[in-house]
């Protein structure tokens, strides 16, 4: 891989075929490498912008046999376009206070993070992360990272695990309060990251895989315009 900024070799590694976690039927394989050294943070914004997410210290990117579901995607945040639902999700959640804090995992975030699991995602494997597995997902990071802690009166009710890029942000892991007060309160943490990147003169939000089969990423289409990495090169993505 070039990079002007990159010195060190990147030795990339595909993994084992696995079961796909979200299209019944299909096999999941990867193509990773270690985001290690001093170039770490300059290796992770390069990949970024070619499709790549990050997990704990290892970058990925799908090269799944007989498939190519998973469109990497970013919202082009100078032209976003606020709707009237977005609105109403945005005043809705206006008065809660917002801190970004250092990557440091608390029993606070986890209670809040089980509770979401047990909620949303009982029967995934993220249901059965413990603290400590928790604490690796947020700690383990070799790159400017944030967790932005979403308070109600004190009272944490989400919270975002994000990435800091030099084109924007990355939205690496979001939870919630399942309550029906907070209903739309993953979109408002979007939201959110958007206006920030709004406000600090940065182009993208990066929201992961947008896989149109499965109701659990395909949420990702609403926030329009929306560019989606194709064969490595960014293209505006028509709306579902």
């Amino acid at each position: 891989m070039k990079h002007d900024r990159i010195k060190s070799k990147v030795f990339f590694y595909t993994t084992s075929p696995l079961s796909c976690p979200y299209l019944e039927g299909q096999v999941e394989r990867r193509i990773v490498t270690e985001l290690t050294g001093t170039d770490s943070d300059d290796l992770h914004n390069a990949l970024s912008k070619s499709g790549f997410r990050r997990s704990h210290y290892m970058a990925y990117a799908p090269v799944c046999p007989n498939c190519n579901a998973c469109i990497p995607v970013r919202v082009d945040v100078a032209n976003f376009n606020l709707s009237k639902s977005w609105k109403r999700i945005r005043n809705k959640f206006a008065h809660l206070d917002v801190t970004l804090c250092p990557a440091r995992a608390t029993q606070e975030q986890f209670s809040l993070f089980e509770a979401y699991q047990k909620s949303r995602h009982f029967d995934g494997d993220m249901a059965l992360m413990d603290f400590f597995d928790y604490r690796s997902m947020v700690e383990e990071t070799p790159i400017p990272t944030s967790v932005v802690e979403f308070r109600e009166g004190g009272k944490l009710v989400s919270a975002l695990l994000m990435d800091h890029l030099d084109d924007g942000v990355s939205a690496v892991y979001s939870f919630f309060d399942h309550a029906k007060d907070y209903q739309g309160l993953g979109n408002y943490m979007v939201l959110w990251a958007i206006n920030e990147c709004a406000n600090n003169n940065l182009p993208y939000v990066y929201l992961g895989y947008l896989i149109k089969d499965c109701r659990k990423m395909s949420y990702k289409s609403r926030y329009s315009p929306l560019e989606g990495c194709v064969d490595g090169v960014w293209t505006a993505l028509d709306p579902l």
